[in-house]
């Protein structure tokens, strides 16, 4: 038996890049579920873990993901738009 847990690894620069284009709505969800993660979560720290772990995400540069969260504001918000949108109030249509 292993000793190491799988899909608990540390992540790794090469793959904070993906370098296929995504589309505006799976920039949209991997936003807006990493903004969930960071309530869940409370730490910026972990943003690289659960990027690393979150498969849809890892299309998604993680420095795109980090700048787009940089400009959230207080309180119930949701990104729409792509890589080019913005923060809308209220809760996203899709979680």
């Amino acid at each position: 038996m292993p000793t190491e847990r799988p899909f608990l690894t540390e992540a790794q620069p090469e793959g904070e890049n993906p370098s296929a284009a995504a589309p505006d709505a799976l920039f949209d969800l991997a936003v807006n579920r990493a903004a969930a993660a960071l309530r869940g979560v409370g730490t910026p720290a972990a943003l690289g873990a659960w990027h690393a772990r979150t498969r849809f995400a890892r299309r998604i540069p993680l420095d795109e993901i980090r700048r787009a969260l940089a400009q959230k504001p207080m309180g119930e918000w949701h990104w729409t738009g792509g890589k080019n949108g913005g923060w809308q109030q209220g809760k996203a249509a899709f979680p």
